[in-house]
C-alpha cells in the first residue's frame, strides 16, 4: 500500500497539482514500485492512477481488467472504448494546471522517461501542462532510510576488506613466482564475496592490466585472461552489497601498479584524476555548507574541468557518478552532463558514486571511485578509504 499522505506531502512541496501514473503492458516498473504492485503480473490494457496534491486519488482501468488496480486506495472509473478513456482522462484532471508523469523534457532524464509521446499527447489534450515526476521518483525510490544506510556502510567495510585482499593476493602470488590472471583475481573477489554475505547480483567485477581498463566495461574472462606480470598496471572495479531484503549496494575503484616505480604518465593521470574526484566532493560539499542547492549536471562540470585543465578532456569519457540503491545504478540522481544532462538536485538521503576517470586507448587506463552519502542533516560523507596514491604491488 503506497504512503499516499507521504506522496501527497511531496506533491505539493514540488508545486504539482497531481502525480499521474500510467501502465500499459507492464512497461513502466517505477510506477508499480511506487503503487506496492506486482510488475510481473499479467497486464494487457491500459490503467492510470491519478494522486492529486490534495484529496482522494482516482483508479482508471479498463472494463477488462477492472479490478487491475483493487489493491489502492481511491475512487474507481471504468472504462471500456478508446473514446471513453479519452475523456475519462479530461475528467479526471479537470481543474488541473499541471501533473507530474514518468516524463523527461528532451528525455534529459532518461531513467525516468518511459511515458510514451502519444500518451502525453493524450493527457495534454485535458488542458494540463505535463511535468517530470523525476524528483518525485527520486524521493521514493532512491532516498535511503537509517537501516538501508547501514547495510551500504556494511556491505563497505567487507568489499574494502576484500579489495586490500585482492592486491595483496597479486603481490603474493607473483613472489612465490606462481602464474595469476586478472580473471583469477575476479573468481577470488567473486568466491569472497559468498564467504562474506554479499552478492553483486551477477554483474561481476572489472580486473585489468595495462591496456584492458581502456574500455571502461572491461570484462576478464578466460579467453582473454593473460598473466599478471612486473611493471603492469593494474584496475579493480568492484560492488557488491549484503545478501539480505532491502541492502544497498557499495561501489568503488582502487588502481596499483606492480613493482616500486610506475611509469610517469601513470602517475601523472592518476594524480588528474584524483583530483577531479576531490574536487567534485569539494563542490557538493561546499553547497550543502552554504544551504545553495545542487543538482548532478553541476557537479559533473566541477570534476570534469579538472581533468580537461590537465589535458585529459578528450579521454574521461563516461559521467562522473551514478545514483546508488538496491541496483548498483540506482533511480536517484546521477553526476551526470555528457551522457544525460542530470537536472535533479542532490537530496539528503541519497547515495551515489563519483568516479571519473582518465582511458588511453592501447596504453593505459585510471579510475578513482568513491561512494558519497547525503545524511539527513545535510553532512556530505564518504562511505570508506578514499585513494590518494596509486598502490604499489611488492613483487
Amino acid at each position: 500500500m503506497p504512503d499516499l499522505a507521504r506522496i501527497q506531502k511531496e506533491i505539493q512541496a514540488a508545486g504539482f497539482d497531481g502525480w499521474l501514473l500510467y501502465d500499459f503492458h507492464n512497461r513502466d516498473a517505477i510506477a508499480c514500485r511506487v503503487l506496492g504492485l506486482d510488475p510481473t503480473k499479467f497486464t494487457s490494457r491500459r490503467w492510470f492512477y491519478f494522486i492529486p496534491a490534495k484529496g482522494e486519488p482516482v483508479r482508471l482501468v479498463s472494463k477488462v481488467e477492472s479490478t487491475k488496480l483493487d489493491s489502492l486506495p481511491g475512487r474507481k472509473i471504468t472504462y471500456l472504448s478508446w473514446r471513453e478513456l479519452h475523456e475519462q482522462i479530461k475528467h479526471i484532471l479537470s481543474g488541473c494546471r499541471n501533473v507530474a508523469m514518468q516524463y523527461s523534457p528532451t528525455a534529459n532524464i532518461p531513467y525516468v522517461s518511459i511515458v510514451d509521446g502519444g500518451t502525453i499527447d493524450l493527457v495534454r489534450t485535458a488542458g494540463v501542462e505535463v511535468v517530470s515526476s523525476a524528483g518525485l521518483v527520486q524521493t521514493f525510490e532512491a532516498v535511503l532510510d537509517d537501516t538501508q544506510y547501514q547495510t551500504h556502510v556494511e556491505a563497505g567495510h567487507r568489499v574494502q576488506r576484500i579489495k586490500d585482499e585482492a592486491f595483496e593476493l597479486i603481490g603474493t602470488e607473483l613472489r612465490a613466482g606462481r602464474a595469476l590472471t586478472m580473471y583469477d583475481v575476479q573468481r577470488f573477489i567473486i568466491r569472497r564475496y559468498q564467504e562474506e554475505g554479499l552478492t553483486c547480483m551477477g554483474e561481476f567485477p572489472i580486473v585489468g592490466t595495462n591496456e584492458q581498463p581502456a574500455d571502461p566495461h572491461f570484462e576478464p574472462t578466460p579467453d582473454n585472461a593473460r598473466p599478471i606480470r612486473h611493471g603492469d598496471t593494474v584496475l579493480i572495479d568492484l560492488w557488491a552489497k549484503l545478501e539480505k531484503p532491502g541492502a544497498i549496494f557499495y561501489d568503488i575503484t582502487w588502481c596499483g601498479f606492480v613493482g616500486k616505480n610506475p611509469p610517469p604518465k601513470y602517475v601523472e593521470i592518476f594524480h588528474a584524476v584524483r583530483d577531479a574526484r576531490n574536487a567534485a566532493l569539494a563542490f557538493v560539499r561546499d553547497r550543502f555548507a552554504r544551504d545553495e542547492p545542487v543538482f548532478g549536471w553541476e557537479v559533473d562540470d566541477a570534476c570534469r574541468s579538472v581533468v580537461r585543465e590537465a589535458g585529459y578532456g578528450d579521454y574521461f569519457i563516461h559521467r562522473t557518478g551514478h545514483s546508488i540503491g538496491e541496483q548498483v545504478h540506482g533511480n536517484g540522481v546521477n553526476i551526470d552532463n555528457l551522457e544525460t544532462k542530470d537536472e535533479r538536485r542532490l537530496v539528503a538521503g541519497i547515495c551515489f558514486s563519483v568516479e571519473p576517470g582518465i582511458y588511453l586507448p592501447g596504453e593505459m587506463a585510471v579510475r578513482s571511485e568513491i561512494d558519497v552519502f547525503i545524511t539527513p542533516s545535510g553532512k556530505v560523507d564518504v562511505t570508506g578509504a578514499m585513494q590518494e596514491e596509486l598502490i604499489l604491488i611488492d613483487a
